[in-house]
């Protein structure tokens, strides 16, 4: 993904260049970056970047008048009025009317380089979530930061190893904690982070925010939070809208999506919208097209077809080295679609984490493997990830979200759909946050109060029943039936696609047979049918690596049951989607990272 890169230290000028220049062209996933570099030799600092054309930080570097401060940034801020420009070089402003209150003014995600040439000062900072990772590793003599690690190994051929500590967090909990990585000399630089060098001394590692300031705020009654909430997203919202003519809107069934739309009132055919879906139309489509329409808006459907298959392999390989290794490969599907939508607009909106940030529900969950795929030191470890993943949970529930499982899990997904355009939800904007924070009690735990925003805003997009059975313009009975129908039918689509037991599958194999592949029941609200595909579109790939001699002789696989989890799963008799994604991710990030194929780190 777009992003930025650097060295602070002592050495040679010629060098640090020559490096800045290698990792800067790591990080050029698409023909379509921009890229550039700063070098200010005296202070020892080497910065280079790339980004989305006609995106916030095209115009890096920022420079004030007197060009005494020097500014790097990537990412977004969304202004809420002190600033007249829709570009970062509007920062330095902030900074020139309150240096120490400049960081903690800033909302959104983002990381940068700050430069105050008067003092000497250099100060390399990222937004209070940690959303835009920033990768280190320090040396006696330098400190090498990065928005993705890859680059890091590129300059520094060493660090290649991984680490069983982080793979195994990886795997049982779908990412690495506490800030660690997969590599055990590379580190992330934690949220809020304002870390500065002055001339000639060491780094101060300080903070601009702590999660207690929200923490300890007073709760509000439920009236006047509930009128608050209301004005907060009408004037959150149309920020993340403020390009007009290159926004697109991702729409899917649910209420997350549908509240951006209630809050927006665009004039009409001035926002495309768009769901992904796969080769038949799903609820999320059925449900989208209808919001769209209620809006005034055009919709359209970003479908996988077949050459998504073709491209698998491939894309399955550039899945693991975007993101560093920290996403899955059943996450493919996502680098494929983005690219699809960028087409359509160069950002793309969505409703994510409004079900985290409204609402208390979480995706932050540990296990779901067979432990009996590994051996050897991996299975310790993926024991003692368990363990600290219960202590990482404890605390304030929305810090815990916010905080740690969005920067940690949640930015996997984020990494590989910023590598195809711009991304943003107005979830994760800092007055909507805070403001949940002063939540009455109980309030989160239920969608009410998100349901009262629509109608309020919107009664005609509050008639259409959402993924899960919501609708505000029928009997209580009915409402009530219609909810438990359509969370009966998500968990029936979920056990199809994903969980099927073992003793369903030869009879689904046969189903399938008979219908040309395509599945006779279920899969109504998901198309991402990996189980399905492992087994039929995709078996090829999965034998070629699985079975390959260089994975069985991996001393973290079992290969006994390697061997029998992909011939039962491929032949129908079993269900193994889960320990596949797990083994397939992990063989690939071997082979990508440390064993040098496939030319990315050549």
């Amino acid at each position: 993904m777009p992003g930025i890169v650097g060295i602070i230290g002592k050495g040679s000028h010629a060098d640090h260049e020559s490096d800045l220049k290698l990792m800067v062209n790591c990080m050029m996933h698409e023909p379509f970056y921009r890229q550039g570099f700063y070098l200010n030799e005296r202070l020892g600092v080497y910065v280079g970047w790339t980004c989305h054309p006609g995106s916030y930080a095209e115009c890096m570097p920022a420079t004030n008048e007197e060009k005494t401060v020097v500014l790097v940034f990537v990412g977004e801020h969304f202004d809420d009025g002190h600033t007249k420009s829709h570009q970062a070089s509007g920062l330095l402003e902030l900074y020139e009317q309150d240096e120490e209150k400049f960081l903690a003014t800033l909302n959104g995600w983002f990381a940068g380089v700050l430069l105050d040439l008067r003092r000497s000062k250099v100060i390399l900072f990222n937004d209070r979530y940690g959303m835009h990772r920033v990768y280190y590793h320090e040396e006696k003599d330098a400190f090498l930061f990065s928005s993705e690690a890859k680059t890091l190994l590129k300059v520094r051929p060493h660090l290649r190893e991984l680490d069983m500590q982080g793979l195994g967090e990886l795997i049982a909990c779908n990412c690495v904690l506490e800030n660690r990585t997969i590599f055990p000399k590379i580190s992330l630089l934690p949220g809020a982070a304002a870390w500065t060098w002055e001339k000639g001394g060491s780094v101060a590692k300080e903070m601009y925010f702590n999660a207690r300031d929200w923490e300890n705020l007073p709760v509000l009654d439920e009236e006047t939070f509930c009128l608050q909430l209301i004005e907060t997203v009408k004037t959150v919202i149309p920020r993340y809208f403020r390009e007009k003519g290159q926004v697109g809107m991702s729409l899917t069934g649910g209420l997350d999506s549908r509240m951006i739309m209630a809050c927006l009132n665009a004039a009409t055919g001035e926002l495309p919208c768009y769901t992904f879906g796969g080769q038949k139309d799903m609820l999320d489509i059925t449900i989208a097209r209808q919001v769209a329409d209620v809006c005034g808006q055009m919709h359209s459907v970003i479908r996988l077809d077949d050459s998504f298959f073709a491209d698998f392999p491939y894309l399955a390989r550039k899945t693991i080295y975007v993101t560093d290794g920290s996403l899955e490969v059943s996450s493919t599907h996502d680098i494929f679609l983005n690219r699809l939508a960028r087409s359509i607009a160069p950002i793309r909106v969505t409703g994510k984490f409004g079900s985290e940030v409204i609402r208390d529900h979480s995706m932050f969950h540990a296990g779901g493997y067979n432990a009996e795929l590994f051996c050897g030191d991996l299975k310790s470890y993926l024991s003692r990830a368990l363990s600290t993943f219960s202590e990482v949970k404890k605390g304030h529930q929305l810090s815990v979200a916010v905080f740690k499982d969005f920067p940690w899990r949640e930015y996997n997904k984020v990494a590989i759909e910023q590598s195809q355009s711009v991304f943003r939800t107005p979830y994760m904007d800092n007055n909507l946050v805070k403001l949940m924070y002063q939540a009455p009690l109980g309030i989160r735990s239920s969608n009410l109060h998100q349901r009262q925003i629509i109608k309020y805003l919107n009664p005609k997009l509050s008639s259409i029943i959402s993924d899960r059975g919501y609708s505000e313009q029928r009997s209580l009975i009915i409402s009530k039936f219609l909810e438990l129908y359509y969370y009966s039918l998500f968990k029936a689509d979920y056990t199809y696609v994903h969980a099927l037991p073992h003793w369903l599958m030869p009879i689904d194999a046969m189903c399938l047979s008979m219908n040309g592949g395509k599945p006779l029941l279920g899969a109504s609200q998901k198309f991402e049918h990996y189980r399905i595909w492992y087994g039929r579109q995709l078996s090829g790939f999965v034998k070629e690596v699985l079975l390959d001699a260089k994975t069985t002789r991996r001393a973290c696989f079992d290969r006994k049951f390697l061997e029998m989890m992909v011939h039962t799963h491929v032949r129908g008799t079993r269900n193994y989607t889960n320990e596949i994604n797990k083994a397939l991710s992990l063989e690939l990030t071997y082979r990508v990272f440390s064993d040098g194929e496939f030319g990315f780190l050549a």
